[in-house]
């Protein structure tokens, strides 16, 4: 991995596709005026969190509006752009895909969430399967700041696939957004533990707290390092936060934990069928 400097948007996100793509829009430009090589966004960054809205605002990719801007700003910022995630539609499925685009303004990657965020108890029901597909794939990308794990919200709970993902990256970036409930609990916990196994960068980023009628994140977006140590945190309103990303961090890392050598795959061993 090259050092570089990276940005994570948590940005208030509101019941208005145009309007969210233009404030998005306002935030790369900042971060990117701010010396970022890198700038992230939440899931489900143009849409409220709620199952009619991603039919409402889904997307085909060959025709999304919102990737037509999030390429335009990324070659004319010549930045790298993990554009949180949308819906996207193919054929009859809905999706709730991450994009990375390259500074040439290209999709170099895509991972479509592979959990379904779906639960029935006494306080809350909701199920995301109502709405969306599962998707099947593990994404990393190998770029010019190094190679790029992507998740999704609800795949952080899932530490079969982070092995997987991290076995070929230096950093995994996670458009997420819990809710009020697993937020102050289980977020930074998670993120933590994550960065730690697999001894990469993490870094997570939440739509703010904004209130609203459908769905109200947690926030508290952040930056890990391999150590396991929040960089960087912000609250529950709209923040940009800034990190220095260094490969030394990840090295040193692991030569004084060399958890990945001392594994023991003469007795077990994870696999992707």
């Amino acid at each position: 991995m090259n050092n570089f400097k990276i940005a994570t948007c948590q940005m208030n996100v509101v019941d208005g596709k145009i309007d969210n793509i233009m404030h998005s829009v306002e935030l790369i430009r900042e971060a990117s005026h701010n010396g970022a090589d890198l700038v992230c966004l939440p899931e489900m960054f143009n849409t409220p969190y709620d199952n009619n809205k991603f039919i409402e605002n889904a997307e085909e990719e060959k025709n999304s509006i919102t990737l037509e801007y999030m390429k335009t700003l990324a070659r004319e910022e010549k930045i790298y752009l993990q554009a949180g995630s949308i819906t996207e539609k193919d054929k009859d499925n809905l999706y709730n895909t991450a994009y990375l685009i390259s500074p040439e303004g290209n999709v170099i990657g895509k991972h479509r969430k592979m959990h379904m965020f779906d639960i029935d108890t006494d306080d809350v029901t909701f199920n995301e399967s109502d709405t969306l597909t599962a998707g099947d794939n593990i994404t990393t990308v190998k770029t010019s700041l190094g190679r790029i794990g992507i998740a999704i919200c609800y795949d952080i709970r899932f530490s079969e696939l982070w092995t997987l993902m991290c076995e070929e990256c230096d950093m995994v970036l996670l458009p997420g957004a819990f809710n009020n409930t697993t937020g102050p609990l289980h977020w930074q916990t998670l993120i933590r533990a994550r960065a730690i196994d697999n001894q990469v960068y993490v870094v997570a980023t939440s739509p703010s707290s904004l209130d609203n009628p459908y769905y109200v994140a947690w926030g508290h977006s952040m930056i890990v390092d391999p150590w396991g140590k929040i960089v960087t945190q912000a609250g529950r309103n709209e923040q940009i936060l800034y990190a220095n990303l260094c490969n030394d961090k990840i090295e040193s890392v692991k030569k004084q934990i060399p958890v990945l050598k001392n594994k023991r795959k003469d007795i077990y061993e994870t696999i992707s069928k």
